[in-house]
Protein backbone atom coordinates (compact mmCIF):
# COMPACT_ATOMS: atom_id res chain seq x y z
CA UNK A 1 0.00 0.00 0.00
CA UNK A 2 3.06 2.24 0.29
CA UNK A 3 3.04 3.27 -3.39
CA UNK A 4 -0.60 4.28 -3.09
CA UNK A 5 0.15 6.28 0.05
CA UNK A 6 3.01 8.05 -1.70
CA UNK A 7 0.72 8.84 -4.62
CA UNK A 8 -1.78 10.47 -2.32
CA UNK A 9 0.93 12.59 -0.72
CA UNK A 10 2.13 13.74 -4.15
CA UNK A 11 -1.44 14.57 -5.19
CA UNK A 12 -1.94 16.90 -2.23
CA UNK A 13 -2.80 20.49 -3.04
CA UNK A 14 -0.99 23.02 -0.87
CA UNK A 15 -4.13 24.13 0.94
CA UNK A 16 -6.65 21.40 0.24
CA UNK A 17 -5.58 18.06 1.66
CA UNK A 18 -5.87 15.57 -1.19
CA UNK A 19 -8.53 17.34 -3.22
CA UNK A 20 -7.02 15.45 -6.07
CA UNK A 21 -8.76 16.46 -9.27
CA UNK A 22 -12.14 18.25 -9.59
CA UNK A 23 -13.51 15.59 -11.92
CA UNK A 24 -12.83 12.84 -9.40
CA UNK A 25 -16.00 13.84 -7.61
CA UNK A 26 -17.94 13.54 -10.87
CA UNK A 27 -19.51 16.96 -11.18
CA UNK A 28 -17.81 18.99 -8.47
CA UNK A 29 -17.42 22.74 -8.75
CA UNK A 30 -13.66 23.12 -8.60
CA UNK A 31 -13.96 26.69 -7.32
CA UNK A 32 -14.95 25.48 -3.87
CA UNK A 33 -12.63 22.49 -3.54
CA UNK A 34 -10.70 22.84 -0.34
CA UNK A 35 -13.50 24.62 1.51
CA UNK A 36 -12.96 22.08 4.28
CA UNK A 37 -9.31 21.38 5.04
CA UNK A 38 -10.11 18.12 6.81
CA UNK A 39 -13.27 16.05 6.60
CA UNK A 40 -14.08 14.74 10.06
CA UNK A 41 -15.57 11.30 9.54
CA UNK A 42 -17.38 8.77 11.71
CA UNK A 43 -18.05 5.11 10.94
CA UNK A 44 -21.16 3.37 12.20
CA UNK A 45 -20.53 -0.34 11.77
CA UNK A 46 -16.92 -1.53 11.55
CA UNK A 47 -17.48 -5.10 10.44
CA UNK A 48 -15.81 -6.35 7.29
CA UNK A 49 -17.34 -3.74 5.00
CA UNK A 50 -17.04 -0.91 7.48
CA UNK A 51 -13.35 -1.63 8.08
CA UNK A 52 -12.79 -1.58 4.33
CA UNK A 53 -14.21 1.95 4.19
CA UNK A 54 -12.24 2.95 7.28
CA UNK A 55 -9.00 1.64 5.78
CA UNK A 56 -9.52 3.52 2.52
CA UNK A 57 -10.37 6.73 4.37
CA UNK A 58 -7.17 6.48 6.39
CA UNK A 59 -5.08 6.39 3.21
CA UNK A 60 -6.12 9.99 2.60
CA UNK A 61 -4.58 13.05 4.22
CA UNK A 62 -7.70 15.21 4.09
CA UNK A 63 -9.64 13.03 6.56
CA UNK A 64 -9.82 12.78 10.32
CA UNK A 65 -11.29 9.70 12.00
CA UNK A 66 -13.46 11.32 14.66
CA UNK A 67 -15.54 8.40 15.93
CA UNK A 68 -16.42 4.74 15.40
CA UNK A 69 -19.41 2.73 16.54
CA UNK A 70 -20.16 -1.00 16.71
CA UNK A 71 -21.97 -3.17 19.25
CA UNK A 72 -19.38 -5.92 18.68
CA UNK A 73 -16.47 -4.95 20.91
CA UNK A 74 -14.10 -7.25 19.05
CA UNK A 75 -14.67 -5.17 15.92
CA UNK A 76 -14.02 -2.01 17.93
CA UNK A 77 -10.71 -3.41 19.22
CA UNK A 78 -9.59 -4.44 15.72
CA UNK A 79 -10.52 -1.04 14.31
CA UNK A 80 -8.70 0.86 17.05
CA UNK A 81 -5.61 -1.22 16.42
CA UNK A 82 -5.77 -0.41 12.69
CA UNK A 83 -6.29 3.29 13.40
CA UNK A 84 -3.30 3.38 15.74
CA UNK A 85 -1.16 1.54 13.19
CA UNK A 86 -1.92 4.19 10.57
CA UNK A 87 -0.83 6.94 12.94
CA UNK A 88 -4.24 8.45 13.62
CA UNK A 89 -5.23 9.55 17.10
CA UNK A 90 -7.76 7.43 18.94
CA UNK A 91 -11.33 8.33 17.92
CA UNK A 92 -14.31 8.49 20.24
CA UNK A 93 -15.92 5.09 20.63
CA UNK A 94 -19.62 4.18 20.78
CA UNK A 95 -21.53 0.90 20.82
CA UNK A 96 -22.72 0.24 24.37
CA UNK A 97 -26.18 -0.60 22.96
CA UNK A 98 -28.12 -0.62 19.67
CA UNK A 99 -28.98 3.07 19.90
CA UNK A 100 -25.63 4.43 21.08
CA UNK A 101 -24.95 5.57 17.51
CA UNK A 102 -27.34 8.46 18.22
CA UNK A 103 -24.89 9.77 20.82
CA UNK A 104 -22.20 9.67 18.14
CA UNK A 105 -24.41 11.74 15.84
CA UNK A 106 -24.70 14.44 18.49
CA UNK A 107 -20.99 15.21 18.20
CA UNK A 108 -20.51 18.61 16.59
CA UNK A 109 -17.03 17.70 15.43
CA UNK A 110 -18.37 15.17 12.90
CA UNK A 111 -18.98 16.28 9.31
CA UNK A 112 -19.69 12.99 7.55
CA UNK A 113 -20.85 9.50 8.49
CA UNK A 114 -20.40 6.13 6.77
CA UNK A 115 -23.04 3.50 7.68
CA UNK A 116 -22.06 -0.16 7.15
CA UNK A 117 -24.42 -2.07 9.42
CA UNK A 118 -26.93 -4.91 8.81
CA UNK A 119 -29.64 -3.99 6.31
CA UNK A 120 -32.45 -3.39 8.80
CA UNK A 121 -30.50 -0.52 10.36
CA UNK A 122 -29.55 1.31 7.17
CA UNK A 123 -32.57 3.58 6.80
CA UNK A 124 -33.11 4.50 10.44
CA UNK A 125 -29.42 5.32 10.88
CA UNK A 126 -29.27 7.29 7.63
CA UNK A 127 -32.35 9.29 8.64
CA UNK A 128 -30.93 10.06 12.08
CA UNK A 129 -27.63 11.05 10.48
CA UNK A 130 -29.26 13.45 8.00
CA UNK A 131 -31.40 14.95 10.77
CA UNK A 132 -28.21 15.55 12.71
CA UNK A 133 -26.87 17.53 9.75
CA UNK A 134 -24.22 15.00 8.73
CA UNK A 135 -23.21 14.23 5.16
CA UNK A 136 -24.29 10.60 5.01
CA UNK A 137 -23.05 7.55 3.14
CA UNK A 138 -25.05 4.34 3.43
CA UNK A 139 -24.19 0.87 2.26
CA UNK A 140 -26.43 -1.16 -0.03
CA UNK A 141 -29.29 -1.71 -0.07
CA UNK A 142 -30.37 1.56 1.49
CA UNK A 143 -33.95 0.58 2.40
CA UNK A 144 -36.18 -2.45 2.93
CA UNK A 145 -39.68 -1.02 2.45
CA UNK A 146 -41.36 1.59 0.26
CA UNK A 147 -42.00 3.64 3.39
CA UNK A 148 -38.29 3.62 4.15
CA UNK A 149 -37.49 4.68 0.58
CA UNK A 150 -39.76 7.68 0.96
CA UNK A 151 -38.26 8.43 4.38
CA UNK A 152 -34.80 8.76 2.82
CA UNK A 153 -36.08 11.20 0.20
CA UNK A 154 -38.29 13.19 2.54
CA UNK A 155 -35.64 13.66 5.22
CA UNK A 156 -33.08 14.67 2.60
CA UNK A 157 -35.47 17.31 1.26
CA UNK A 158 -36.56 18.50 4.71
CA UNK A 159 -33.06 18.84 6.15
CA UNK A 160 -30.98 19.63 3.08
CA UNK A 161 -28.49 16.99 4.25
CA UNK A 162 -27.07 14.89 1.43
CA UNK A 163 -27.18 11.10 1.20
CA UNK A 164 -24.93 8.96 -0.98
CA UNK A 165 -25.64 5.29 -1.61
CA UNK A 166 -22.23 3.60 -1.62
CA UNK A 167 -22.72 1.40 -4.67
CA UNK A 168 -19.15 0.54 -5.55
CA UNK A 169 -19.89 -1.48 -8.72
CA UNK A 170 -20.73 1.79 -10.47
CA UNK A 171 -16.98 2.44 -10.32
CA UNK A 172 -15.83 -0.95 -11.66
CA UNK A 173 -13.41 -0.49 -14.51
CA UNK A 174 -15.32 -2.40 -17.19
CA UNK A 175 -18.62 -0.87 -16.05
CA UNK A 176 -17.25 2.65 -16.42
CA UNK A 177 -15.79 1.77 -19.83
CA UNK A 178 -19.18 0.49 -21.03
CA UNK A 179 -20.83 3.62 -19.62
CA UNK A 180 -18.34 5.57 -21.73
CA UNK A 181 -19.42 3.50 -24.75
CA UNK A 182 -23.08 4.22 -23.99
CA UNK A 183 -22.38 7.95 -23.80
CA UNK A 184 -20.53 7.75 -27.11
CA UNK A 185 -23.55 6.03 -28.72
CA UNK A 186 -21.65 2.84 -29.56
CA UNK A 187 -24.79 0.73 -29.04
CA UNK A 188 -27.20 3.21 -30.63
CA UNK A 189 -30.52 4.00 -28.97
CA UNK A 190 -30.81 1.89 -25.84
CA UNK A 191 -33.39 -0.90 -25.68
CA UNK A 192 -32.63 -3.44 -23.00
CA UNK A 193 -30.39 -4.34 -20.04
CA UNK A 194 -29.65 -7.41 -17.96
CA UNK A 195 -27.96 -7.42 -14.58
CA UNK A 196 -28.22 -8.99 -11.14
CA UNK A 197 -26.45 -10.57 -8.23
CA UNK A 198 -25.52 -14.22 -8.67
CA UNK A 199 -23.18 -15.35 -5.93
CA UNK A 200 -23.21 -18.61 -3.97
CA UNK A 201 -23.49 -17.46 -0.33
CA UNK A 202 -24.61 -20.73 1.25
CA UNK A 203 -21.32 -21.51 2.98
CA UNK A 204 -20.80 -18.80 5.59
CA UNK A 205 -18.66 -18.27 8.64
CA UNK A 206 -20.05 -19.57 11.89
CA UNK A 207 -19.37 -18.37 15.40
CA UNK A 208 -15.80 -19.66 15.78
CA UNK A 209 -14.80 -17.77 12.63
CA UNK A 210 -12.95 -20.71 11.11
CA UNK A 211 -15.17 -21.38 8.10
CA UNK A 212 -14.83 -18.45 5.72
CA UNK A 213 -17.21 -19.51 2.96
CA UNK A 214 -16.68 -23.12 4.01
CA UNK A 215 -19.15 -25.66 5.38
CA UNK A 216 -20.89 -23.53 7.98
CA UNK A 217 -24.63 -24.13 8.37
CA UNK A 218 -25.31 -21.91 11.39
CA UNK A 219 -26.80 -18.43 11.31
CA UNK A 220 -28.61 -15.93 13.52
CA UNK A 221 -27.39 -15.90 17.13
CA UNK A 222 -24.98 -18.72 16.32
CA UNK A 223 -23.71 -17.04 13.19
CA UNK A 224 -20.63 -14.99 12.44
CA UNK A 225 -20.40 -11.82 10.37
CA UNK A 226 -23.13 -11.70 7.68
CA UNK A 227 -24.54 -15.11 8.66
CA UNK A 228 -25.67 -13.50 11.91
CA UNK A 229 -28.29 -11.45 10.03
CA UNK A 230 -28.30 -11.90 6.24
CA UNK A 231 -29.47 -15.53 6.19
CA UNK A 232 -32.54 -14.55 8.22
CA UNK A 233 -33.86 -12.63 5.21
CA UNK A 234 -33.91 -15.84 3.16
CA UNK A 235 -36.00 -17.46 5.86
CA UNK A 236 -38.63 -14.71 6.03
CA UNK A 237 -38.73 -12.85 2.67
CA UNK A 238 -39.31 -13.94 -0.90
CA UNK A 239 -37.83 -10.94 -2.69
CA UNK A 240 -34.77 -9.65 -4.48
CA UNK A 241 -33.17 -8.39 -1.29
CA UNK A 242 -29.91 -7.24 -2.90
CA UNK A 243 -30.54 -5.54 -6.25
CA UNK A 244 -28.19 -2.57 -6.43
CA UNK A 245 -24.86 -4.11 -7.50
CA UNK A 246 -26.38 -4.84 -10.89
CA UNK A 247 -29.08 -2.20 -11.06
CA UNK A 248 -26.98 0.80 -10.00
CA UNK A 249 -24.66 0.77 -13.05
CA UNK A 250 -27.55 0.06 -15.42
CA UNK A 251 -29.66 2.87 -13.93
CA UNK A 252 -26.83 5.34 -14.56
CA UNK A 253 -26.46 4.17 -18.16
CA UNK A 254 -30.22 4.67 -18.64
CA UNK A 255 -30.24 8.11 -16.91
CA UNK A 256 -32.80 6.94 -14.35
CA UNK A 257 -34.02 9.85 -12.18
CA UNK A 258 -32.34 12.21 -14.65
CA UNK A 259 -34.42 12.26 -17.83
CA UNK A 260 -35.79 8.75 -17.34
CA UNK A 261 -37.38 6.75 -14.53
CA UNK A 262 -38.49 3.29 -13.49
CA UNK A 263 -42.22 2.87 -14.22
CA UNK A 264 -43.22 -0.68 -13.28
CA UNK A 265 -41.84 -4.01 -12.10
CA UNK A 266 -42.85 -7.65 -12.29
CA UNK A 267 -41.11 -10.46 -10.39
CA UNK A 268 -41.21 -14.24 -10.28
CA UNK A 269 -39.54 -16.75 -8.02
CA UNK A 270 -38.50 -20.38 -8.24
CA UNK A 271 -39.00 -22.83 -5.39
CA UNK A 272 -36.63 -22.70 -2.39
CA UNK A 273 -34.37 -25.76 -2.46
CA UNK A 274 -30.73 -24.68 -2.24
CA UNK A 275 -30.30 -23.85 1.45
CA UNK A 276 -32.07 -26.97 2.68
CA UNK A 277 -29.98 -29.15 0.37
CA UNK A 278 -26.81 -27.45 1.50
CA UNK A 279 -27.63 -27.99 5.19
CA UNK A 280 -28.52 -31.66 4.65
CA UNK A 281 -25.43 -32.29 2.53
CA UNK A 282 -23.08 -30.72 5.07
CA UNK A 283 -24.72 -31.33 8.44
CA UNK A 284 -27.22 -34.13 7.89
CA UNK A 285 -30.98 -34.32 7.71
CA UNK A 286 -31.26 -34.33 11.51
CA UNK A 287 -29.61 -30.95 11.96
CA UNK A 288 -32.14 -28.47 13.43
CA UNK A 289 -31.71 -26.09 10.50
CA UNK A 290 -32.60 -28.89 8.06
CA UNK A 291 -36.20 -28.61 9.28
CA UNK A 292 -36.58 -24.91 8.44
CA UNK A 293 -39.00 -23.73 5.77
CA UNK A 294 -37.15 -21.26 3.57
CA UNK A 295 -39.23 -18.56 1.95
CA UNK A 296 -36.82 -16.98 -0.53
CA UNK A 297 -36.81 -18.70 -3.91
CA UNK A 298 -33.41 -19.78 -5.19
CA UNK A 299 -33.70 -17.68 -8.36
CA UNK A 300 -35.73 -14.47 -8.46
CA UNK A 301 -36.23 -12.71 -11.78
CA UNK A 302 -37.55 -9.15 -12.01
CA UNK A 303 -38.34 -7.07 -15.08
CA UNK A 304 -38.46 -3.28 -14.94
CA UNK A 305 -39.96 -0.98 -17.57
CA UNK A 306 -38.70 2.59 -17.89
CA UNK A 307 -40.49 5.71 -19.07
CA UNK A 308 -38.15 5.88 -22.08
CA UNK A 309 -39.18 2.40 -23.23
CA UNK A 310 -36.22 0.27 -22.10
CA UNK A 311 -36.57 -2.98 -20.16
CA UNK A 312 -34.24 -4.23 -17.44
CA UNK A 313 -34.06 -7.85 -16.24
CA UNK A 314 -32.54 -8.37 -12.78
CA UNK A 315 -31.59 -11.81 -11.41
CA UNK A 316 -31.04 -12.62 -7.73
CA UNK A 317 -29.41 -16.02 -7.06
CA UNK A 318 -27.42 -16.59 -3.86
CA UNK A 319 -28.78 -19.88 -2.51
CA UNK A 320 -27.71 -22.31 -5.23
CA UNK A 321 -24.39 -23.29 -6.88
CA UNK A 322 -23.35 -20.25 -8.92
CA UNK A 323 -19.97 -18.68 -9.67
CA UNK A 324 -19.95 -14.96 -8.94
CA UNK A 325 -21.61 -13.00 -11.71
CA UNK A 326 -23.48 -9.73 -12.14
CA UNK A 327 -24.40 -10.78 -15.67
CA UNK A 328 -24.37 -7.40 -17.39
CA UNK A 329 -25.91 -6.96 -20.84
CA UNK A 330 -26.37 -3.65 -22.65
CA UNK A 331 -28.38 -3.76 -25.87
CA UNK A 332 -29.15 -0.95 -28.26
CA UNK A 333 -30.46 -0.57 -31.80
CA UNK A 334 -26.88 -0.70 -33.12
CA UNK A 335 -25.35 -3.48 -31.03
CA UNK A 336 -25.02 -5.43 -27.79
CA UNK A 337 -22.44 -6.31 -25.14
CA UNK A 338 -22.37 -9.14 -22.58
CA UNK A 339 -19.74 -8.54 -19.95
CA UNK A 340 -18.61 -9.64 -16.54
CA UNK A 341 -15.48 -11.10 -14.98
CA UNK A 342 -15.95 -14.43 -16.74
CA UNK A 343 -16.96 -13.20 -20.19
CA UNK A 344 -16.56 -10.04 -22.25
CA UNK A 345 -18.10 -10.08 -25.72
CA UNK A 346 -19.62 -7.56 -28.08
CA UNK A 347 -21.40 -7.28 -31.40
CA UNK A 348 -21.80 -3.94 -33.19
CA UNK A 349 -23.66 -3.94 -36.47
CA UNK A 350 -21.45 -3.00 -39.40
CA UNK A 351 -18.33 -2.97 -37.24
CA UNK A 352 -17.74 -6.43 -35.81
CA UNK A 353 -17.48 -9.29 -38.30
CA UNK A 354 -20.65 -10.96 -39.56
CA UNK A 355 -23.26 -11.93 -36.98
CA UNK A 356 -20.83 -13.34 -34.43
CA UNK A 357 -19.45 -12.14 -31.14
CA UNK A 358 -16.11 -10.40 -30.75
CA UNK A 359 -13.97 -10.09 -27.65
CA UNK A 360 -14.33 -6.76 -25.82
CA UNK A 361 -10.71 -6.24 -24.82
CA UNK A 362 -9.89 -3.66 -27.49
CA UNK A 363 -13.22 -1.89 -26.92
CA UNK A 364 -12.68 -1.68 -23.17
CA UNK A 365 -9.18 -0.34 -23.75
CA UNK A 366 -10.37 2.26 -26.26
CA UNK A 367 -13.18 3.50 -23.99
CA UNK A 368 -11.38 3.04 -20.67
CA UNK A 369 -12.54 5.78 -18.32
CA UNK A 370 -9.97 8.60 -17.99
CA UNK A 371 -9.96 8.27 -14.20
CA UNK A 372 -9.03 4.60 -14.43
CA UNK A 373 -6.35 5.41 -16.97
CA UNK A 374 -4.84 7.96 -14.64
CA UNK A 375 -5.33 6.40 -11.21
CA UNK A 376 -5.92 2.70 -11.83
CA UNK A 377 -2.57 1.54 -10.51
CA UNK A 378 -3.11 3.39 -7.23
CA UNK A 379 -6.71 2.23 -6.86
CA UNK A 380 -5.74 -1.43 -7.22
CA UNK A 381 -5.11 -1.94 -3.50
CA UNK A 382 -8.33 -0.33 -2.33
CA UNK A 383 -10.57 -3.41 -2.40
CA UNK A 384 -12.98 -4.95 -4.92
CA UNK A 385 -10.50 -4.53 -7.76
CA UNK A 386 -9.95 -0.85 -7.04
CA UNK A 387 -13.49 0.46 -7.27
CA UNK A 388 -13.59 1.14 -3.52
CA UNK A 389 -10.91 3.79 -4.06
CA UNK A 390 -13.22 5.74 -6.34
CA UNK A 391 -16.39 5.37 -4.28
CA UNK A 392 -14.58 6.65 -1.17
CA UNK A 393 -13.01 9.50 -3.12
CA UNK A 394 -16.35 10.55 -4.55
CA UNK A 395 -17.93 10.52 -1.10
CA UNK A 396 -15.13 12.51 0.53
CA UNK A 397 -14.85 15.11 -2.23
CA UNK A 398 -18.61 15.62 -2.38
CA UNK A 399 -18.86 15.83 1.41
CA UNK A 400 -16.03 18.35 1.69
CA UNK A 401 -17.92 20.66 -0.64
CA UNK A 402 -21.37 19.72 0.70
CA UNK A 403 -22.68 19.11 -2.81
CA UNK A 404 -25.00 16.41 -4.13
CA UNK A 405 -23.18 13.13 -4.70
CA UNK A 406 -23.31 11.24 -8.01
CA UNK A 407 -25.64 8.63 -6.44
CA UNK A 408 -28.06 10.49 -4.22
CA UNK A 409 -31.12 9.98 -2.03
CA UNK A 410 -33.40 9.59 -5.06
CA UNK A 411 -31.16 6.87 -6.47
CA UNK A 412 -30.96 5.16 -3.08
CA UNK A 413 -34.76 5.07 -2.94
CA UNK A 414 -35.37 3.96 -6.53
CA UNK A 415 -32.73 1.23 -6.59
CA UNK A 416 -33.69 -0.11 -3.15
CA UNK A 417 -37.42 -0.11 -3.96
CA UNK A 418 -36.87 -3.24 -6.06
CA UNK A 419 -36.88 -5.28 -2.84
CA UNK A 420 -40.37 -4.45 -1.54
CA UNK A 421 -41.86 -4.23 -5.04
CA UNK A 422 -40.48 -7.64 -6.02
CA UNK A 423 -41.87 -9.08 -2.80
CA UNK A 424 -45.34 -7.72 -3.59
CA UNK A 425 -45.22 -8.91 -7.18
CA UNK A 426 -44.18 -12.44 -6.21
CA UNK A 427 -46.90 -12.61 -3.55
CA UNK A 428 -49.44 -11.68 -6.22
CA UNK A 429 -48.39 -14.13 -8.93
CA UNK A 430 -46.20 -11.71 -10.84
CA UNK A 431 -48.65 -8.83 -10.79
CA UNK A 432 -47.07 -5.58 -12.07
CA UNK A 433 -46.15 -3.07 -9.38
CA UNK A 434 -45.99 0.65 -10.07
CA UNK A 435 -42.73 2.35 -9.17
CA UNK A 436 -43.15 5.46 -7.04
CA UNK A 437 -41.66 8.58 -8.59
CA UNK A 438 -39.35 9.54 -5.76
CA UNK A 439 -38.34 12.74 -7.56
CA UNK A 440 -41.97 13.94 -7.67
CA UNK A 441 -41.71 14.71 -11.36
CA UNK A 442 -38.30 16.38 -11.19
CA UNK A 443 -36.71 13.53 -13.16
CA UNK A 444 -37.97 15.34 -16.27
CA UNK A 445 -35.63 18.29 -15.71
CA UNK A 446 -32.85 16.81 -13.60
CA UNK A 447 -29.61 16.65 -15.58
CA UNK A 448 -27.46 13.51 -15.63
CA UNK A 449 -24.15 13.61 -13.80
CA UNK A 450 -21.31 13.76 -16.28
CA UNK A 451 -19.45 10.61 -15.30
CA UNK A 452 -17.38 10.72 -18.50
CA UNK A 453 -16.10 14.21 -19.24
CA UNK A 454 -12.38 14.55 -18.64
CA UNK A 455 -12.46 18.00 -17.06
CA UNK A 456 -9.00 18.07 -15.53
Amino acid sequence: MSSRRNFIKKATFATAGISMIPSLSFGADSSIIGKKQKLRMAFIGVGQRGVNHLTNAMKRKDVEIAAICDIDQNRIKQSLKAIEKEGYKKPKVFGSNDLDYRNLLELKEIDAVIISTPWLWHTRMAIDSMKAGKYTGVEVSAANTIEECWDLVNVHEETGSHLMILENVNYRRDVMAVLNMVRNNVFGELLHFRCGYQHDLRGVKFNDGKSAYGKGVKFGDEGYSESAWRTQHSLLRNADVYPTHGLGPVAVMADVNRGNRFVSLTSHSTKAVGLNKYIVDNAGKDHPNAKLKWKQGDVITSTIETSNGETIIITHDVNSPQPYSLGFKVKGAQGVADFDYHTKRIHIEGVTKGHGWEGMETWLEKYDHPLWKKYGEYAAGAGHGGMDFFVMNSFVESAKQNIAPPMDAYDAAAWSAVTPLSELSIENNGEPQDFPDFTRGMWIKRKPYNWIKDSY
